[in-house]
């Protein structure tokens, strides 16, 4: 049988994640003017840390969309939850992973 993670006090699932912590998130949106930029700003909000120069970005087979991959320096859930809830609220932005 599998341990169940146990809750915080607000009754939210533990995190499984131990900060502080890299960690990878990946952002596709259509491929645009600007779209690179916009989301380096975003994540730059949330993780002032993070060194745009490691953006790794990749076209998809008909060059339609854009995947960037990003690294943070992650030092809480509650950063995490932040910086997802805004890239998943960008109208540039397709899906979050």
């Amino acid at each position: 049988m599998r341990p169940t993670p146990s809750a915080t006090a607000t009754g939210q699932p533990a995190s499984a994640l131990t900060f502080p912590t890299a960690f990878p998130i990946k952002i596709m949106g259509r491929r645009a003017d600007g779209f690179a930029q916009a989301i380096v700003d975003v994540v730059l909000r949330h993780a002032p840390d993070f060194d745009p120069s490691e953006l790794e970005m990749r076209s998809s087979r008909e060059g339609t969309y854009l995947s960037l991959t990003v690294t943070i320096h992650a030092t809480s859930r509650e950063q995490l939850d932040a910086l997802y809830r805004e890239l998943t609220s960008h109208p540039m932005v397709v899906m979050v992973l």
